[in-house]
């Protein structure tokens, strides 16, 4: 059995109710997202007690922005197409993610999810040894591909097999324009070291954590056509959950992506039978992935 059969089963009506977008239900889980940043930046810029393990939390909160931004790509966490548009730039921006790039190298890796040749996720290979290991997790290729990439879509060649010829100006335009922002935020620490606090120290703490979760969406899976078994869902707390909004369930994700965040669990009842490639946690996972990587250096 693969997705689509599991997906056949729905009704229409199900498939109706469970593709219902709302502002109301992203906005408060922004705001609420939105809230423990502000609280975490006000700890540290007033250099409470523990600050600069402050900037850990920090570093987690803004890293897993990624997953709304990644949502924004299918423009499914709000209703209004503008609340997208601008919540995935601004999400995006944060990470050095230009949007318009992303949402078109994401698309691809949904049409071609862990296809060796065409799904631009695998261009960086998954580790298979210790020392790919650490430094994968480390997100220092994460961020040498992002600079990179920025910086060759804005003065380059920003061409790739998943971008149109009609994207490549406003692709252009982009990341011009994030790197105008960066270097203003940058040119501000002449006067205020918050940039360093608040953000750039905070997402290299907290990228390592991102870097873990996403290995668990496909690492170790097959590379078959069935979402059912090429990407992982992987069962989790509500913590993590809010952090992610929603997207440990996976599976449920790449084989109905229009279904947005707040109907994933929804989406999890009608297909939780069916599941193949699951993990019972991250600390599961990650334990399996490294007692895999012991036995490949043993070889």
């Amino acid at each position: 059995m693969d997705h689509k059969t599991v997906l056949d089963r729905l009704s229409s009506a199900d498939k109706v109710n469970l593709t219902l977008k709302s502002d109301a239900k992203g906005l408060r889980h922004l705001a609420a997202y939105g809230l423990l940043v502000l609280a975490s930046s006000i700890w540290i810029a007033l250099e409470a007690p523990l600050w600069p393990l402050m900037m850990i939390v920090q570093g987690v909160l803004l890293v897993f922005l990624f997953t709304l931004c990644h949502e924004c790509t299918h423009q499914s966490p709000y209703k209004s197409a503008w609340l997208n548009e601008w919540v995935g730039h601004a999400t995006g921006g944060m990470m050095f993610l230009p949007f318009l790039w992303f949402r078109y190298f994401h698309l691809a890796h949904h049409r071609h999810t862990n296809d060796p040749e065409n799904d631009p996720e695998l261009a960086g290979p998954k580790p298979e040894c210790w020392a790919d290991y650490i430094v994968h997790v480390s997100g220092f290729p994460y961020w040498k591909s992002q600079v990179t990439t920025i910086f060759r879509n804005a003065f380059g060649d920003a061409t790739a097999p998943y971008l149109p010829q009609r994207a490549h100006q406003r692709i252009q335009r982009e990341a011009r324009v994030l790197l105008a922002i960066y270097a203003i935020l940058f040119a501000s620490l002449v006067v205020s070291p918050l940039a360093l606090t608040l953000w750039i120290i905070p997402l290299l703490l907290g990228q390592p954590f991102l870097r873990l979760y996403l290995l668990a969406e496909h690492g170790r899976c097959p590379p078959v056509a069935n979402m059912l078994e090429n990407t992982r869902t992987t069962f989790t707390n509500r913590i993590v959950r809010f952090l992610a909004w929603n997207m440990p369930y996976h599976i449920e994700h790449h084989s109905f992506p229009a279904v947005p965040f707040h109907a994933l669990p929804k989406l999890h009842e009608h297909m939780k039978q069916e599941l193949i490639t699951t993990s019972s946690g991250y600390l599961a996972f990650t334990s399996d992935y490294v007692q895999d990587l012991g036995m490949t250096n043993a070889k």
